[in-house]
């Protein structure tokens, strides 16, 4: 007899959805996290009285009831919610003979670019009217709805008037973001802030970004605005956890699932690494594509020409990250969210150009110590190379000097006010978040073909997470574990879910 209906491999976004949607629609599930702690590549960890998102820091659309961000519409199913704290601007983007505050309210930001390039700012409406016609035909289909099998159709045919705008934009849909900008936009400043807006979206400039995802941030943030969830990214995962074991779901914390047990092409189980087998007739893996196959399944669990296929999926880079604990005094107008690109001559994506800076304690005083911020800083880190011999602490104080120096853009005399300093690899998010090199998700251009998906060759096994769906932030993942959910239950019980 199985233990469980559903067993799920990893709490990270996805696999925190999808085990608590399967808790919501009745099924015994339970949750197995190799880590001490849950979240994955959200999870937050605490030093000397500072508390540090590990990951996302950006966010909008959690609190409001018609957003389309896929998390918000999960925690309502499960009765939970977030204490958040809007603010505006959403940042400030750092060129090296320019600063742009970036406004979440469209005609702001629009403004805000003209004192820069007038022209650039008409190109830049443009591009944003042709994104925001397609969030407007996508906004009346939520993703609370949505399937990943042959009965996603008659699922969005209920919403038959919302496919009807859609038709229009079928070609819009289909391709990048680049294409977009290449119709509407010449000025090559509004060129290269759309391209970095696409980056810090999907890791991928406009012509690799799809126009769908676009248009979704750009839409969220001006209906909805941007906010910051009151004790960071931990608090999204702990309602989470409070919404899978409200609906009766398990979650055990420092279990190792070792082996993904297989049977006749059938997913039976798992093994942990204590020798422990539970039994289920539903395996999630919310590890990587290449960690699922590599590490979890034996080598003829899987087609060899499908694994081999699999495998050679591109990968997102790594990261550098900064993590420091400062002295706040005169630092009363300082603002959260910053981006800096050191060399506009060098591509946006080269490994130490553009620096992400988030200071959550700005939002969150709790964050922090009294009178005291927290700094998370991360770039672009290839895996190659890194290893930890003799040279690794040289090395990892050498790639940490361009974050460095992208926090001094925004706080000059910040070495002084340092009280704490910590610096991570991608050997560190290999280790720790136990991810393929350390990376982020498959790095799929628009176009350049499709994403793996949730589906695998063996009955019973499925995948949640970034290596399944495009976008490598939290609505992606978050909308890949609804979807994985809803395909497991049929589809009157996701009617009545939503109460249709």
């Amino acid at each position: 007899m199985p233990d469980f209906d559903v067993i799920v491999i990893g709490t990270g976004i996805g696999g925190l959805v999808a085990g608590a949607m399967l808790a919501r629609y009745g099924k015994t599930v339970v949750v197995c996290e190799s880590h001490t702690v849950a979240g994955g590549a959200a999870h937050g960890f605490h030093r000397q009285g500072f508390h540090f998102d590990t990951g996302p820091s950006f966010y909008c659309g959690l609190s409001g009831r018609q957003s389309l961000n896929p998390l918000r519409q999960v925690l309502e199913v499960l009765g939970e919610s977030l204490e958040t704290v809007p603010y505006e601007p959403l940042g400030h983007y750092h060129f090296p003979n320019f600063t742009l505050p970036v406004y979440s309210d469209s005609e702001r930001y629009r403004q805000a670019v003209a004192q820069i390039t007038p022209q650039g700012a008409r190109e830049l409406e443009r591009f944003e009217k042709r994104l925001l016609t397609l969030y407007d035909a996508l906004k009346d289909i939520p993703t609370l709805a949505l399937r990943a099998d042959w009965q996603m159709l008659p699922a969005l045919l209920r919403y038959w008037p919302a496919l009807l705008k859609l038709l229009p934009q079928i070609g819009v849909i289909q391709g990048s973001a680049g294409q977009i900008m290449d119709r509407d936009v010449t000025d090559a400043q509004v060129r290269q802030l759309i391209d970095l807006e696409c980056f810090l979206l999907s890791g991928l400039k406009a012509h690799g970004t799809i126009a769908p995802e676009v248009a979704f941030m750009f839409g969220e943030r001006n209906r909805w605005g941007v906010e910051y969830p009151v004790g960071g990214s931990t608090a999204i995962v702990d309602a989470l956890v409070r919404g899978l074991e409200r609906w009766g779901g398990r979650l055990r914390l420092k279990t190792h699932v070792e082996q993904i047990l297989v049977e006749s092409g059938r997913a039976v189980g798992v093994r942990l690494r204590s020798g422990e087998v539970i039994h289920a007739p539903i395996v999630i893996s919310n590890a990587t594509i290449w960690d699922t196959y590599t590490h979890l399944l034996k080598l003829e669990d899987l087609p060899a020409s499908y694994r081999r296929d699999a495998l050679e999926t591109p990968a997102v880079e790594s990261f550098m990250h900064l993590h420091l604990g400062i002295r706040g005094e005169g630092l009363e107008a300082l603002t959260g969210h910053h981006v800096v690109v050191h060399d506009s001559n060098l591509d946006i994506a080269t490994p130490g150009n553009t620096c992400m800076i988030s200071i959550p304690s700005v939002w969150d005083s709790q964050l922090a110590p009294a009178g005291h911020h927290l700094v998370h800083a991360y770039t672009l880190e290839p895996y190659a190379g890194w290893q930890r011999d003799s040279g690794y602490q040289e090395r990892k104080q050498l790639k940490a000097q361009p974050l460095f120096q992208a926090v001094e853009r925004v706080i000059p005399d910040l070495r002084q006010r340092i009280t704490l300093e910590m610096s991570g690899t991608p050997v560190t998010h290999a280790k720790y978040l136990r991810r393929y090199q350390g990376t982020y998700g498959p790095a799929i251009a628009a176009g350049k073909g499709m994403f793996p998906g949730l589906h695998t060759p063996i009955a019973g096994l499925y995948r949640v997470g970034d290596s399944t769906m495009p976008g490598i932030g939290v609505p992606a993942v978050a909308a890949s574990g609804i979807l994985c959910a809803n395909t497991l239950v049929n589809p009157e019980q996701t009617g009545k879910l939503l109460g249709l």
